[in-house]
């Protein structure tokens, strides 16, 4: 059990039959009235955000959870394959649990949530930064530079993102997980 208080981005709870993680929480004391929580609460199962309000002190059920390091292999028709690097076992999981499948490589490290209780898988999450090599995009003019403007460029992944216009084919780019947003050139 835990009580509003201990609140941490990132922690599992179990609430309305369910399990969730919380994305954000603001612990709000209002001139009248009594102190609560505002929260928002992403589903494990169906990635649904919803938001909600707790009083303050009020309790709840943690889950345990558990973050083991795995990394890619290859993707078939049953799903994305992932091996432990402890003990060398293979897990396959559906593209929903994965966190951004457009960005996995063949030999990424990726780290996948269980449940600790029912050693169910939760999700799967990549570095927060990866490196990829861009296979396709306009060549940028000369003196480009000085603008914010960008265009587009496809990875050796398959996934498109904007990039700035000095980027060219062959360049080999830092990017931020999460966001899908281009971080910079990365020098080989």
């Amino acid at each position: 059990m835990a009580s509003t208080a201990d609140f941490k981005n990132g922690m599992c709870i179990e609430y309305n039959h369910g399990l969730y993680f919380i994305i954000d929480f603001q612990h709000v004391k209002p001139g009248k009235g009594p102190a609560f929580v505002r929260t928002k609460l992403k589903n494990v199962k169906t990635g649904k955000v919803l938001d909600n309000t707790f009083t303050a002190g009020h309790k709840v059920n943690t889950a345990r959870i558990e973050r083991r390091d795995f990394q890619y292999l290859y993707k078939d028709d049953m799903g994305y394959n992932f091996m432990n690097t402890e003990t060398y076992d293979q897990i396959s999981l559906e593209e929903t649990l994965i966190d951004a499948p457009q960005f996995l490589k063949d030999g990424d490290p990726a780290t996948i949530i269980f449940h600790a209780e029912e050693e169910l898988i939760l999700g799967c999450e990549l570095p927060q930064h990866v490196e990829l090599e861009v296979t396709y995009t306009e060549p940028g003019l000369k003196g480009d530079t000085a603008t914010n403007a960008s265009k587009p460029a496809t990875l050796e992944t398959g996934a498109e993102i904007q990039v700035p216009l000095f980027v060219n084919e062959g360049d080999l780019l830092k990017i931020e997980s999460k966001t899908g947003s281009y971080v910079e050139r990365v020098k080989k």
